[in-house]
């Protein structure tokens, strides 16, 4: 697989809601990029691990957890939706502030999100979207891989290995989660 396709027009969330829905896109600074068409099974295992550990520990807690395709709309003003030129799908998002959302996804910086490298998408999600988290002022950011033993390790600004038994919530969040 290969880095997502760049369309190098400008588009807004208004065109992206008339696109065709037989492949995804993200938008980033009006610039469309073709998702890969579907994360493998490995991806999927481990976006689903996380995704239920994170789910169980949110119970109690006014926060929700959501997976991709998930839109996450990252207004730089007071814009409205349809002029909206950056669109994300977090492997994982989790959104404390229920104001935020509705039923297109969240408008918003979400409260954490979670990225599950693959070697075709990791340079574009651990830079280019990296730097519209911090823009967008999201407060969390994870990035994890996965080793060939299983093993699950999580990026941050800087590398940090994380054992299979524990990758820690945002500090907000009081639980520990296991990596899968």
């Amino acid at each position: 697989m290969s880095l997502p396709q760049r369309d190098e027009q400008h588009h807004t969330y208004g065109e992206y809601l008339q696109w065709p829905d037989d492949r995804r896109y993200e938008l980033i600074d009006g610039v469309a990029y073709a998702m890969t068409p579907a994360p493998t099974r490995r991806h999927q295992e481990v976006l689903l691990e996380i995704a239920r550990q994170v789910a169980n520990a949110l119970l109690h807690h006014a926060c929700k957890a959501f997976i991709a395709p998930f839109d996450v709309r990252l207004p730089k003003g007071d814009e409205a939706d349809e002029q909206v030129d950056t669109v994300v799908q977090p492997d994982l998002s989790v959104v404390c502030d229920p104001d935020k959302l509705d039923e297109r996804g969240c408008r918003g910086a979400p409260d954490w999100v979670v990225e599950v490298l693959s070697p075709a998408t990791a340079s574009h999600d651990h830079k280019l979207k990296r730097a519209v988290y911090e823009r967008a002022g999201v407060p969390g950011l994870r990035h994890l891989t996965w080793g060939r033993a299983g093993t699950c390790s999580e990026n941050r600004r800087e590398y940090v290995h994380v054992s299979s038994t524990s990758a820690s919530l945002p500090p907000k969040f009081s639980e520990q989660v296991p990596a899968p």
